[in-house]
């Protein structure tokens, strides 16, 4: 493996509050060295002078539908769509066929990835069997099995008890339990966000409160069971409220945000575009303020992608037929850098809520460029402006809001374990 030097970086560490330009050594794979001037021979020169240079995206939220639906996505594709996104680390949920609720699922999908992926990949398994909401699943096999931390996702767990009882049993291994908050009866056939815009649509609307009770209600179970909690694509206001006062009370309560839950308000939907159908909806004006508030308070710990692709035909039917999600991997760094460029959050704060927490989070590996640590390593450009075309993308689906729209802000160059992995001319340079 080549040593290589990167050179006259804006070096942004947020493990360490580093912001600086500097020098960055790799050597066998970790990162050798962090200064503002290094002298080595026989190494592999990147000029770096005028872009950011971080430790590797981490993504704790993701849908790569391996196994059983490798027709919108596999571990192989979700990885190049990761590293060209500058994602080198992703926890991927459980809603594959079958779903991921046993040790051998996990061990399966760990095995392809090693093998397929880019990038690193971390299974998220089931809270309960076969997402049903009703058993818990082995949590201490799943667990030694390499599962990072246990959700039903989209499968809302309704039945308080069993929230309980998971949440309890997730300190047993030490992990987090990621909820999606909905009321499912509150929420009912609601596809847009209930308001003027699902009113003019006349579509049925899915109200903010679905969101807000439920996650006031998993907060409550967590006072009581003492357990991690981490609350995923949070949309509402209101729940942002809730997550502060929590935080506030010294409970263990993480959240995440979705760049489109920070770009893009319910009227992007009017056009009846199944790209800018995702669960949970796309909400007002006032609920993106908070959201983009909270992210740069802290509030909100962490950005995930939510990251979901479908096949082009699953999406090319009416709205309310159509499934819920969008891509999210290549596009994120541009959309979330429009917080650095209206003076809203600091460079080295955006880097953390996309590397540094998320990787503390999941406790995973990442995060840092330390001396030692693995070289997972993005090199970026925040001015560079490029138009985002889907169909010449890495992902196998298409289903993207911001298809044919010119973006600022460009991943330049990936380095997982310190090898060229993804390069902004070439592509997707090595597995």
């Amino acid at each position: 493996m080549p040593r290589i030097l990167i050179r006259e970086a804006r070096v942004l560490d947020p493990s360490v509050d580093l912001d600086a330009r500097s020098d960055v050594l790799i050597e066998d794979g970790r990162i050798a060295a962090v200064e503002p001037e290094i002298v080595a021979s026989d190494c592999q020169i990147v000029n770096a002078e005028g872009r950011w240079l971080a430790p590797g995206f981490v993504d704790l939220h993701v849908h790569l539908r391996e196994p059983g639906q490798e027709y919108k996505e596999d571990l192989a594709s979700g990885g190049r769509a990761a590293v060209a996104g500058g994602f080198t680390r992703l926890a991927c949920m459980a809603n594959t066929n079958p779903v991921n609720d046993d040790p051998s699922v996990t061990k399966y999908i760990l095995d392809r990835a090693a093998k397929d992926s880019p990038a690193h990949i971390h299974p998220i398994a089931a809270a309960t069997r076969g997402l049903e909401g009703q058993v818990m699943t082995e949590m201490v096999a799943l667990r030694e099995a390499g599962a990072v931390a246990f959700s039903d996702d989209g499968k809302t767990i309704m039945d308080a008890a069993v929230m309980r009882h998971v949440l309890e049993y997730s300190k047993l291994v030490s992990a987090a339990v990621i909820v999606h908050a909905e009321d499912c009866g509150l929420r009912a056939e609601g596809v847009v966000n209930e308001g003027i815009v699902s009113t003019r649509l006349g579509l049925p609307g899915n109200p903010v409160e679905a969101e807000e009770i439920h996650v006031a209600r998993d907060i409550r179970l967590v006072r009581l069971t003492g357990a991690r909690l981490h609350v995923a694509h949070v949309s509402a206001a209101g729940s942002v409220d809730l997550i502060r006062r929590a935080k506030d009370e010294g409970l263990q309560v993480t959240a995440e945000v979705t760049p489109h839950h920070l770009a893009l308000t319910d009227e992007a939907t009017l056009g009846f575009d199944t790209s800018t159908k995702m669960a949970p909806p796309l909400r007002s004006a006032h609920d993106v303020e908070a959201l983009r508030a909270a992210l740069c308070e802290g509030v909100i710990d962490c950005i995930a992608t939510d990251h979901a692709p479908h096949a082009t035909y699953e999406k090319d039917v009416e709205f309310t037929a159509a499934p819920c999600g969008v891509l999210g991997l290549e596009t994120a760094f541009a959309v979330v850098s429009d917080l650095v460029r209206r003076g809203e959050i600091a460079p080295l704060e955006l880097m953390r809520r996309m590397s540094t927490t998320p990787a503390r989070i999941f406790d995973l590996p990442g995060g840092s460029l330390s001396v030692g640590s693995s070289a997972d390593v993005v090199i970026l450009d925040p001015e560079r402006r490029w138009r985002y075309d889907p169909a010449d993308g890495f992902s196998k689906s298409r289903n993207s809001p911001w298809a044919g729209q010119d973006m600022t802000g460009r991943v330049m160059a990936t380095f997982v374990d310190g090898k060229l992995v993804y390069d902004a001319e070439r592509g997707v340079v090595a597995q």
